[in-house]
């Protein structure tokens, strides 16, 4: 499999879940500025969206969305750790994070990073996002992790989104649950390794 990634974004959390499943892969970065590949191609002919993560399997077909990826890879790996199995209630709890994780701060940090939102807009979208993750911070106060002493593929999602913050002037270290879970999650392995991969350790 390719794993076409930019450093920090959110195709680390795929990067993450391939090597906690064990996954054999090659890393393609992308300059999502330039929208190149390290190799000078488009990225746009590879992916038409422009978006990372884009995880192109063995037989030359592609699959993009992370939180896509990340369910597709679990299963691959048939690594009911990472996801529960179907029909259990475990498994939606998962993906009950997964699609807050998406819906409510990946795309809430996606407006921070625009360059011509003004600030007045900004600074709502921040303290709404401040809110949130204290609430997401209170979950964790009895837990390890999100859906308690698992590591699921919502945890390395998470972690990978709460790692935004220190860009967009979002104050988290306040936040002892949080902090413990990401402490916890940056520990694990496969995550220090695929943060070294990425140059971001």
């Amino acid at each position: 499999m390719k794993l076409y990634y930019s450093p920090a974004a959110c195709s680390l959390v795929s990067h993450i879940i391939l090597r906690e499943t064990g996954t054999a892969f090659d890393l393609h970065k992308v300059d999502l500025a330039s929208h190149q590949t390290t190799d000078g191609q488009s990225y746009y002919e590879i992916n038409p969206k422009g978006q990372v993560p884009l995880l192109e399997l063995a037989n030359g077909q592609r699959l993009s969305e992370g939180p896509i990826i990340a369910q597709y890879l679990a299963e691959q790996a048939q690594n009911t750790s990472l996801l529960p199995p179907t029909n259990t209630l475990q498994r939606y709890r998962v993906l009950e994070w997964q699609n807050y994780i998406t819906s409510e701060l990946h795309k809430s940090f996606s407006i921070l990073f625009h360059p011509v939102i003004d600030t007045v807009n900004k600074d709502i979208v921040r303290n709404g996002l401040r809110k949130k993750m204290e609430w997401v911070s209170a979950q964790l106060k009895d837990n390890s992790y999100l859906t308690g002493e698992q590591f699921t593929i919502a945890d390395a999602y998470l972690f990978v989104v709460c790692g935004w913050a220190q860009f967009v002037d979002i104050k988290l270290a306040d936040l002892a649950p949080l902090q413990h879970f990401l402490d916890t999650v940056k520990q694990r392995p496969h995550v220090s390794a695929a943060l070294q991969a990425e140059g971001l350790r």
